[in-house]
């Protein structure tokens, strides 16, 4: 369930937003007038969901290049790779 908390709790309640957050990585909605206005998040969450978002991104455009033909042989990259590396 969504925990919804009114803007003047993050003045007088950061300290247990913070902690709330860090604890169950969840984010806390944060509302002003009463309509939804931020969401805070740990730091932690923020950076998963931001790798989330770039593994998904970087999925997509793998996908694309399939359907486009933009592909070769796993042995034919990897000798690539050790070219580049001097591993040859």
């Amino acid at each position: 369930m969504a925990t919804i908390r009114p803007s003047s709790d993050l003045r007088n309640r950061y300290n247990e937003i913070s902690e709330f957050c860090n604890t169950y990585n969840e984010p806390v909605f944060i509302t002003k007038n009463g309509t939804g206005d931020l969401v805070v998040l740990s730091n932690a969450e923020y950076e998963r969901l931001c790798g989330l978002a770039e593994l998904h991104s970087r999925l997509d455009a793998g996908l694309e290049d399939l359907k486009l033909g933009r592909v070769k042989k796993a042995e034919d990259a990897f000798a690539e790779i050790e070219r580049k590396l001097n591993l040859d």
